[in-house]
Parts: structure tokens; sequence; C-alpha cells
């Protein structure tokens, strides 16, 4: 497809992402103050954040046969509109014990995201879509961004209660535009075999299909590393916030001077390992899974390099910490781009539903064994408990994901020929 709507969708897109991550991940860096109301622990803490990724992966499967099976804008406005109604429960609870279902009910809207992925893939073909997906995802940092600027000022005074109001509100908004204004479009549209959507043929939803694409050895490898690869993000953002406060006794200036060009810095790795996915794909169809090495090995070494930094060298600290963020990211557009590299276009949002959901079940353990580990270090006298914590998980998971990717390269050209074979096959029958 390429008419300019096709620009419109992403734009719409990059605007209900940007609005939900800010939402999703708002509450982390307003911790001090529902650790306050709360009265929480550490393994409370990290319990909020468990419940809504636990939710989330029940709902992956269950969303990704709706995407498959139905039309996917309509499903996107509804999920949007869960968003904003979740939301304002999270807003009006009166304990924490409501509080965590309300934060749990909101993983339902956040396991919404292969629709969108998959309603992208039949917008643009697979050499740009990790520069799309990369322009996707960097609205997550970009969220956290906007969070933690509303966090460390509006919040202060306004209530964190009336932020989530507000933040609520929107979601309702966003169902409305995404209901009138996205069009869904034949799968497989923008496959290179194709030269027009009156060519794709009438492929639908099988389970068989699914059970094949699971079957692939890529596949198999990306979902196992899926499962540790989300580790890092979560733990990382569920428990930087109080990590800086309480552990290297930063003002929320210091939090804000510190974390805000990380942030920025982070926000340029989703575009950065997008586009050099799809640069090194063209050359050589290895080239995501190359970049992905790369990326989490590096974040690995240079993450503990910044965590072993004194306290006192506040200066060193945030530039260290930037160069690190700027690793996290470049793995996850390659990733998406990687699964509807090799998924049938009919099947592509239940594949990458399972491969949330693999990775969504590492994901709910990882804020919660962070806490369990951070407080019995506490227990053992441990000076930053929190610090060490997050280096045992985020180092472990990220080395594990590097053997992972390197297993993958031995696979992945032949399961990516095989979906080219299938595509040129379905083309030569519409002729």
């Amino acid at each position: 497809m390429k008419s300019k709507y096709r620009w419109v969708v992403v734009i719409i897109f990059f605007i209900f992402m940007l609005l939900h991550q800010t939402d999703k991940l708002l509450i982390n860096p307003m911790a001090p103050q529902i650790y306050e109301e709360y009265n929480l622990s550490d393994t409370q803490w990290g319990a909020i954040s468990t419940a809504a990724l636990v939710v989330g992966a029940f709902f992956y499967p269950l969303w990704g046969y709706l995407y498959d099976r139905f039309t996917r804008s309509k499903l996107l406005s509804l999920a949007s509109l869960i968003w904003g109604s979740t939301t304002w429960l999270s807003a009006i609870a009166p304990n924490f014990n409501i509080f965590l279902i309300s934060r749990a009910s909101t993983g339902i809207d956040d396991s919404s995201y292969p629709g969108l992925y998959s309603l992208i893939a039949d917008y643009f073909p697979p050499e740009v879509r990790g520069k799309i997906y990369g322009l996707l995802q960097l609205t997550q940092p970009l969220g956290y961004m906007a969070g933690l600027i509303l966090a460390t000022t509006v919040a202060v005074s306004f209530g964190w209660r009336n932020i989530f109001l507000i933040t609520g509100s929107l979601g309702i908004v966003l169902a409305v535009i995404i209901f009138f204004f996205i069009k869904d479009v034949p799968r497989g549209t923008a496959e290179p075999e194709f030269d027009s959507g009156e060519k794709v043929g009438n492929y639908k939803f099988e389970w068989g299909k699914v059970k094949a694409v699971i079957k692939k050895k890529s596949l198999i490898l990306m979902n196992l590393q899926g499962f540790f690869g989300v580790f890092p993000w979560n733990t990382i953002t569920a428990f930087i916030f109080i990590y800086l406060a309480e552990e290297r006794g930063y003002a929320e200036a210091d939090i804000l001077l510190t974390m805000a060009p990380a942030i920025l810095i982070l926000a340029l790795g989703y575009p950065l390992g997008g586009a050099l996915g799809d640069y090194f794909f063209k050359k050589n169809r290895q080239g995501r899974i190359i970049i992905s090495l790369f990326g989490v090995l590096v974040g690995a070494l240079l993450l503990f390099i910044t965590l072993k930094i004194p306290v006192e060298n506040k200066t060193a600290f945030g530039i260290m910490l930037a160069f690190t963020s700027l690793l996290i990211p470049i793995s996850s557009p390659n990733v998406t781009s990687t699964v509807n590299d090799v998924a049938l276009p009919e099947i592509r949002s239940t594949a990458m539903s399972i491969q949330y959901f693999i990775e969504s079940s590492g994901a709910a353990l990882s804020p919660l064994l962070t806490g369990i580990i951070a407080d019995a270090l506490r227990n053992a006298n441990n000076p930053r408990p929190r610090e060490t914590a997050i280096l045992i998980i985020c180092t472990s998971a990220w080395i594990i994901c590097g053997v992972f990717y390197y297993i993958t390269t031995k696979f992945i050209v032949g399961d990516i020929n095989s979906l080219r074979t299938e595509m040129k096959k379905r083309a030569s029958l519409s002729e």
C-alpha cells in the first residue's frame, strides 16, 4: 500500500501508544507517593506490576485469536476503551487490595498490541517494518518520560489519583478516534510478492497454521529469549526511581536531571535498532538477530559498570546510564519484525500474541522476584539491596538472551525463505 493514508494510521497509533504507555508507566515515578499512602513493602510494590503482567499474559492469546478472526481496528478501539475504564478504577481505589486488583485489570488492554503490529505489517513491506516498529516503540520511553515529568511536577501538588483520572479520560477519547478513523486492510496486502490488495486472496485463520508456525525453530528460540528478555525492562521501570531516591540519595530534582537524558537517549534506541535491523536484514537475513545479540550483551556490560559507579559521582553515573539506555531497546523492534518475517499474514496477530504471552510470563515474575531479592538482601545487611537485585536480574537475563539469539542465527534464514516461498506460491495462484 503506497497511499499517504498509511502515515495517518502511523500517527494515530503513535499517539495512542504514547498516551497508553504514559498511563501504564506513570505509576513507577509516582512510587514514593503510593508507597507512603499505602505503607508498602518492596514485595507489595513488585506485586502491583506482576499482577498487571499476569493478567496481560492471560489475555494475549485471546486478543491474538480475535485480531486474526475479526476487524482489528474495532478491537483496538475496544482496547483503548478498556484502558480508560480500568485506569479510572485505579484512581478511585480506597485501599491497597482494591488498588492491586484495579491495576491488575489494566493488563487487559496492555496485551492488545499484536493486532496493531499486524495491521502495520499490512500497510508496510518487510524491508521497512523495523523502522516503523522502532518509531512506534519509542513511545514506551517517551511515555516513561512524560510520566516522570508529570510525577515530579503536576502530581506533587495535584495528586496521583487526579493524574490517573486524566490519563484514563484520554484513553476513552482515543477509543472514539480509532473507531472512526482507522481502516482495516486485507491481510498480506504489503507483501512484496503482491502488486495490489485485490491479488492477496482470501486466506483465513486456521489452527493448523498456528501449530505449524510455533514449531519453527527460530520462533521457538525467539520465544525462549523473550521469556527472559523482558526481565530487565520491567525490573528497571519498577525499581529505578525508588532506587535512586533511597539508595543513591537523589532528590526529585536529581532524579529528573538523571533520568530525563537517559530516557530520551533510550527512546532513540528503538528507531536506531529498527533502522539497523532493516539495513543489515537487506544484506543478510540474519541481520536483525545479530543486531539484537549485540544489544543485549553490550547492554549487560554497561549496566554493570554503571551501577558500580560511586554514589557521590552523579555526573559519571548519569553519563553511563545514558550510554546504557541506548542499548537496552535495540532488540525490541527486531523481535517484532522477525515474528512477522516468518509468520503467515493471516496468523500474525496470534504469532505475536504467543511471543508476548511468553514474554509476559517472564515479565510477570521480574518485579516480584526483584522485590523478594531486595528484601532478602536488606535482611542480610546489604547496604544497597535494590542495586544488587537489579544487577542480578538484568545481567543474567541479557546473557541468557544472547545465547538464544546466537542459536537463532542458525535457523532464521531457512524460516524466512519458507514464508517467501509460500507468498510466491500464493501470488502465482492469484494471477
